[in-house]
């Protein structure tokens, strides 16, 4: 497992309170491959519109195209989120370090066209 993320690498989650500058988001790895990632959701919205606001200013600053600012999560925000957490497992990697499988399309069940 790896946790406590560099803030600026994990804009959706909360800070962690014992580790200012950190996130509460963890990775696990077997052999050197993600197969699950997950963290506590951030709350607040103003520190989400503050992340996002940052988040588009380095993205001019480094000459790449804008994104739209994600105001539906904002106002979700601001109507009051419960405290909540997840985890995702990419079955498909699970798959591949299970049979030791190198390339993820010789395990997913569809093409990226049919996404």
């Amino acid at each position: 497992f790896v946790y406590r993320w560099p803030l600026p690498l994990a804009s959706l989650a909360r800070q962690c309170p014992e580790h200012p500058g950190f996130a509460d988001r963890v990775e696990l790895y077997a052999d050197g491959m993600e197969l699950a990632n997950g963290f506590e959701e951030l709350t607040d919205a103003s520190e989400q519109r503050r992340r996002f606001e940052q988040d588009l200013e380095n993205r001019k600053a480094e000459g790449r195209s804008e994104v739209p600012l994600d105001d539906n999560l904002i106002k979700s925000l601001e109507q009051g989120l419960p405290e909540s957490s997840g985890m995702a497992l990419g079955v498909d990697r699970l798959i591949m370090w299970l049979c030791g499988i190198q390339n993820i399309r010789d395990v997913i069940c569809f093409s990226e066209n049919e996404i």
